[in-house]
């Protein structure tokens, strides 16, 4: 019995070992392109999926992290990726609304109260539910990443109320919902590529921007901006997408791979980027930067002037959505 039992043994024991060598891995090479600096929390997570990468594929897949919106805008890559000519790259959710509108419900203003509210609906059925609709248009959703909650910035006043926002020129993303968002706050919202703001804010173009305090930090915009105001007025995430006309000519072995090497640069940057969140408003009122926080009888002002906002997305199209999404908020609230 002893010496059936040992043969069992080596068998499961060689059948495992012929499994985990069974694994096909081509010698590729993955253009990752992102709009951040790469000092920033999207640089360090990006070059934490190529290194698990790396080591997944036993050094056949090298990730190339191509920084500063050097492959384009967030539009760009985008289409570069629906062509088959860029292989990876991490966007704003928001940026998405014209492939699928259905994206502007993450846009929607005080939607979560908690990063862990955020993580829990992105990772679970409805984040996935979402994703999966980009399969159609030529792209794959693999995960979410943090961006985070959103803040304001201006060179012209402090902004401690609703008013003080009247006639401030304030670059948005190129998304109807944020346009709605901030013109009904009474500024005049201006759509623009991120990769073109510096420059714009430097230059007056615009007055100012809305962003999480890392991006805030890692994109410089303390040297042309005086004025930050704590808002939390959206959370913000990113998603990590891949061609599919590449991802079509991958093996089993090989999906699984840069799938599970996503999930493991997910779960790094997230806590990258909120130990990174904690000290950069530190780092910004060293910088010489004014901060507000919104006083909680503000903030229910800017949620009142917001809801037309919600109102229109939700009727163009979208009311089944925003009930799906408040129906799984109250399950992760209870």
């Amino acid at each position: 019995m002893k010496k059936i039992a040992k043969i069992v043994l080596a068998t499961a024991l060689a059948a495992s070992l012929a499994s985990a060598f069974a694994a096909e891995f081509q010698t590729r090479i993955i253009r990752f392109g992102y709009g951040l600096a790469e000092d920033s929390n999207q640089g360090h997570a990006v070059k934490a999926f190529a290194e698990d990468l790396a080591k997944r594929t036993g050094g056949k897949f090298k990730a190339k992290g191509f920084a500063s919106a050097s492959l384009g805008n967030d539009n760009q890559m985008q289409n570069a990726l629906i062509g088959g000519a860029q292989e990876m790259t991490v966007v704003s959710t928001a940026t998405l609304v014209g492939i699928d509108d259905s994206f502007g419900i993450y846009d929607l203003p005080f939607v979560f109260r908690t990063e862990q509210e955020a993580d829990a609906i992105l990772d679970g059925a409805f984040g996935k539910k979402l994703a999966a609709k980009l399969d159609a248009k030529g792209l794959v959703g693999l995960v979410y990443w943090e961006n985070g909650f959103r803040n304001l910035t201006n060179s012209k006043r402090a902004i401690t109320r609703l008013e003080d926002m009247q006639g401030v020129k304030l670059r948005v993303m190129q998304n109807p919902v944020y346009i709605d968002m901030f013109n009904g706050f009474g500024a005049n919202a201006i759509p623009l590529a991120f990769s073109e703001l510096f420059t714009a804010l430097e230059s007056k173009t615009v007055d100012g921007q809305e962003n999480p305090v890392n991006t805030i930090q890692s994109s410089k915009f303390y040297e042309v901006q005086k004025y930050l105001t704590i808002t939390k007025h959206v959370y913000s995430p990113w998603i990590v997408l891949v061609s599919k006309k590449w991802w079509d000519g991958l093996n089993a072995d090989e999906k699984k791979a840069i799938q599970d090497a996503a999930v493991t640069s997910r779960d790094f940057e997230r806590k990258d980027s909120r130990e990174a969140g904690a000290k950069a408003l530190d780092t910004l009122k060293q910088k010489g930067m004014q901060i507000t926080v919104l006083s909680a009888k503000e903030a229910e002002r800017l949620q009142d002037a917001a809801r037309p906002a919600i109102a229109k997305f939700s009727a163009n199209g979208h009311a089944e959505l925003v009930k799906e999404l408040q129906t799984e908020l109250a399950k992760v609230r209870k």
